[in-house]
């Protein structure tokens, strides 16, 4: 049988449409794409913007119309079941919580089954799922549920099935990853983790996705000081006003979010810095809007995620007032996104003439290879000799755009 998995929204998303896709190979069934018809399609749907929303229904018609029996997971499946019933071609739809028994539906298989199966050059490990949190624009924590953390031998486990494998870097990843182990008896945390697969494994690199500025402490600066972790955290911001933040019911104020940014930069030389942000959070004002201008021109970012303000039913901010024009959130986008470009483009140009570690994602029919460095950067390599997974070191040479240039020097 041949079954297309498509998947929208977030790494956590990703990392369990991998395990559905791993689960699939290991009893036979060939993975397709839409154009060679599939039998079935898995739709892992994400529910975080509207625009989220559109474009699984657009997924969902564009796979029933390649004559595919539609699948549908994930947190819009979640939520909005009834619309998704009436779409045509909907075979079923498959909550959260049950997504992992995908594979029952369609083979006569109750075990469970465990693959740690990647089809990424740095594999996604889910420590962690849902959010004890509730931000005003936010409906994950109805989608997900409340903060569950995965056993720790569990996840040592799949780190170790990676390393022997031949990847050499590995993101943990969660819903609300700094809340790893907060629901476990005794009480631990994602410092324990990251401690626990720097003895027990001997994977060369492991990357921390999203996390919360008030979960970074001493001991998550110091963990990141070893040579294994990842020179790069993502610490979403949302808003530079405090007002803003209140109403986003967002636990920190601008000023304890700007002293934890310094302090990891100062600990931390050439440290990736990344960022999200909303624009357009109901009743922002111009001058709360330069106050976010402002913070995230005085933090040493590197990049920065940037959202238009997007109202969700069924949320506390959806209903407040002062209502933000989309007009005008597309002008505060546009502004911030040519500050992103520039700051992106002046921390790429520091790279030049260092040396960096890249794990080979593709490779091109130019004798070129191009791979995530250390610190998060794309680089193209003027090879193509390394096969994906590879980890090689290139000395970089120049910036094109986006991307930076270098020559290899060794590869492991």
């Amino acid at each position: 049988m041949n079954i297309s998995i498509i998947t929208l929204g977030c790494k956590v998303n990703q990392a369990e449409s991998a395990a559905i896709e791993g689960a699939f190979r290991n009893l036979g069934f060939s993975i397709v794409g839409l154009s060679e018809s599939p039998d079935y399609c898995i739709i892992n749907t994400c529910t975080v913007t509207a625009k989220s929303d559109y474009q699984s229904r657009q997924l969902i018609r564009k796979a029933a119309k390649a004559g595919a029996k539609v699948i549908v997971t994930g947190c819009y499946a979640q939520l909005k079941p009834d619309e998704l019933r009436g779409i045509e071609g909907v075979h079923s739809i498959v909550s959260n919580t049950n997504k992992d028994n995908i594979i029952n539906l369609l083979a006569n298989n109750t075990s469970l089954n465990t693959s740690y199966f990647s089809n990424r050059s740095r594999p996604l490990v889910k420590v962690q799922d849902g959010c004890n949190h509730a931000c005003s624009y936010c409906l994950i924590p109805k989608a997900r549920g409340r903060s569950q953390s995965v056993d720790i031998n569990e996840v040592i486990d799949e780190v170790l099935c990676h390393e022997a494998s031949g990847f050499h870097e590995v993101v943990l990843t969660g819903i609300h990853l700094g809340e790893y182990g907060h629901d476990m008896e005794p009480r631990i945390t994602l410092s324990t983790l990251i401690r626990a697969l720097l003895t027990k494994t001997n994977i060369r690199r492991i990357r921390l996705s999203s996390i919360e500025v008030i979960e970074i402490n001493e001991e998550i600066i110091e963990l990141l000081q070893d040579n294994r972790l990842c020179k790069h955290l993502h610490v979403p911001l949302q808003s530079g006003s405090d007002t803003v933040l209140k109403n986003m019911k967002r636990p920190y104020t601008a000023r304890t979010y700007s002293r934890m940014i310094e302090c990891i930069a100062n600990q931390i030389n050439g440290i990736s810095l990344g960022t999200d942000v909303i624009v357009g959070f109901p009743g922002e004002s111009n001058a709360e809007f330069m106050h976010t201008r402002g913070l995230l021109e005085s933090l040493p970012f590197t990049y920065m995620h940037i959202f238009p303000f997007s109202a969700r039913p069924g949320t506390s901010a959806a209903q407040m007032p002062d209502q933000i024009s989309s007009p005008v959130k597309k002008e505060r986008c546009n502004e911030l996104n040519a500050l992103n470009i520039r700051i992106k483009s002046a921390y790429l140009t520091s790279q030049i003439g260092k040396t960096l570690d890249i794990i080979i994602e593709e490779t091109h029919g130019d004798c070129t290879s191009v791979g995530k460095s250390g610190n998060y950067l794309k680089v193209q390599a003027s090879s193509s000799e390394y096969p994906p997974k590879s980890l090689v070191a290139v000395r970089i040479a120049g910036v094109a755009g986006d991307l930076l240039k270098g020559h290899p020097i060794a590869s492991t």
